[in-house]
């Protein structure tokens, strides 16, 4: 999901014309680690683990760049090792709830950060972690900024669920993060904040965040020193691949390569909204970012003879069409019965319904005792693009239904039915809603992936009473001012469309216990441990 462009979107915004000057220069933070002696990674005779994520990376256009010699780097660890070019995504697929399934192993109901655009039933106002410009400027751009870049890591994602770093640094283990949106660990960072933004009073100048012994982020902490070059308004601040390849090569060059990096390269997601999911232009810089981690190796070679290479996608996009009309769907108009709470005002006592899009999926929420969530169902159904529509009933079981459909599938965790990947679940209804077929009490899944825990997964990620919709591939759903791509490419939805992501694993010839991004976590952790 577009959020780091949609990050950095969020730091700026109205603040635009004020930037001069902003550069935050950890170097300080650097020198004061340079005292102690270069880490030598393999006391163990353990390789450290170097994971490159590309928003949005799919295998269709990553195929067609590697025969066009457009990605010679993920061509060649691609020929030195493994690929899988169907690895399941996590739901929503927006980038926040997927990378907090990466670092935590866990989906959404375990981690609690729900997706890019959400309503916190505690707090009674909606979160977002940026979402794009029209949706910002109507809402509290610091609020948007402290959301984003400290209360996601520091309060929304459950304490309760380790992430990789903080893990690691129990096991007395060292990991970097380096432009990675979720990032949390055991060792404290202040983040310099540009002036432009301190000077409104509201946010303090050093943010105190905790994240992983080496810990790079944009603007607001660098490893390498000379990095800041890569820092500018135009370079998005330093949500770009360039930047997040020099601070990682830095670690490489300098022989403090920790146990375990995560580099986050997010220039494809951009230019897949924006020209659709066939294009290449992004998987090229990404693969020329690549090379200059690679190169800091000597050669390539001593590249993958000296690390464990996992470079993979986060989400896939579908393609939307490119007539506005059809394009979108709008939620609004179904439920103009209701109260519906404005985006730009704090929730009122007699709003009824607040809904939270992201991109092809979104939250309704009923925010009123009066409001019966299966009426609210009922008056969804008339739109036929939607998708799928869920909801938890009072026995505890999700309930999905579609557009213009009158059947019913329930489901609930825990039974005699088991799917692929080892998880049992109590059924009835038609289980062709969720497209799912099943031989003596086994699930084979069609074309949603791993619906039932990911959807499970969406509809207990936080608290509320709530409906999860989805639509149909070349759709995107519209909010109030909610960003959208037509012609372009969305995700956000169950279908495998949004969900399958290719992985390229070089250096070692394990592979993770399912292919699905939940369980990358638990495979390096026994990279890491043996």
């Amino acid at each position: 999901m577009g959020m780091k462009n949609k990050v950095t979107i969020a730091i700026v915004l109205s603040l635009l014309l004020l930037i001069l000057g902003c550069r935050a220069d950890s170097s300080q933070q650097l020198k004061q680690q340079s005292v102690k002696p270069p880490i030598t990674v393999n006391q163990m005779g353990k390789k450290p683990v170097i994971m490159i994520l590309i928003d949005s990376l799919m295998d269709k256009p990553l195929q067609d760049a590697i025969q066009k010699g457009r990605a010679p780097a993920m061509q060649y660890l691609l020929k030195q090792g493994q690929y899988f070019p169907q690895v399941v995504s996590s739901f929503p697929t927006m980038s926040v709830t997927i990378d907090s399934t990466l670092l935590t192993g866990t989906y959404a109901d375990q981690h609690h950060v729900p997706g890019l655009v959400w309503y916190s039933d505690q707090k009674k106002r909606m979160i977002l972690y940026g979402n794009g410009a029209k949706e910002a400027l109507k809402i509290d751009q610091m609020q948007v900024f402290m959301d984003a870049i400290y209360q996601l890591n520091q309060v929304h994602l459950n304490k309760k669920t380790k992430t990789i770093h903080e893990e690691l640094a129990d096991k007395g283990k060292e990991s970097a993060s380096i432009n990675a949106i979720v990032f949390r660990g055991r060792t404290e960072h202040d983040l310099k904040v540009p002036r432009f933004i301190t000077n409104s009073n509201r946010v303090p100048e050093q943010l105190r965040i905790t994240g992983p012994k080496w810990f790079s982020y944009a603007t607001f902490a660098q490893l390498d020193p000379k990095n800041s070059w890569n820092t500018p308004l135009w370079k998005k601040f330093g949500m770009n691949d360039e930047f997040s390849a020099k601070d990682t090569a830095f670690l490489i060059s300098q022989k403090k390569l920790p146990d375990v990096t995560i580099t986050y390269f997010p220039e494809n997601d951009n230019l897949a909204h924006g020209k659709g999911p066939t294009q290449l232009e992004g998987i090229e810089k990404a693969d020329q970012a690549l090379q200059t981690v690679l190169n800091a190796y000597g050669s390539w070679e001593q590249a993958v003879n000296n690390a464990i290479w996992i470079v993979m996608g986060d989400s896939a996009q579908s393609a939307v069409y490119d007539d506005r009309q059809v394009a979108t769907v709008e939620i609004k108009p179904l439920l103009n019965h209701y109260r519906i709470a404005k985006l730009n005002q704090s929730v009122k006592k007699e709003d009824q319904i607040v809904i939270s899009t992201n991109e092809r999926m979104a939250y309704v929420y009923a925010i009123n005792d009066n409001v019966e969530l299966s009426d609210v169902v009922k008056r969804l159904q008339k739109e036929e693009k939607l998708d799928i529509i869920a909801m938890k009933d009072d026995k505890n079981n999700i309930r999905v239904t579609k557009g213009k459909k009158g059947t019913l599938f329930y489901y609930r965790p825990g039974g005699k039915f088991t799917d692929e990947y080892g998880q049992s679940w109590t059924l009835s209804g038609e289980e062709d809603l969720v497209d799912i077929t099943i031989n003596n009490n086994r699930i084979k899944y069609g074309k949603y992936p791993d619906v039932l825990a990911r959807l499970h997964g969406a509809m207990y990620s936080h608290g509320g009473r709530y409906i999860v919709v989805t639509v149909q591939p070349g759709y995107e759903l519209v909010g109030e001012s909610s960003p959208t791509h037509i012609g372009g490419g969305a995700h956000g939805s169950l279908h495998e469309k949004d969900s399958l992501v290719p992985l390229i694993i070089s250096g070692t010839n394990t592979r993770p216990k399912t292919l699905r991004i939940v369980d990358i976590k638990d495979w390096i952790m026994q990279l890491v441990n043996g």
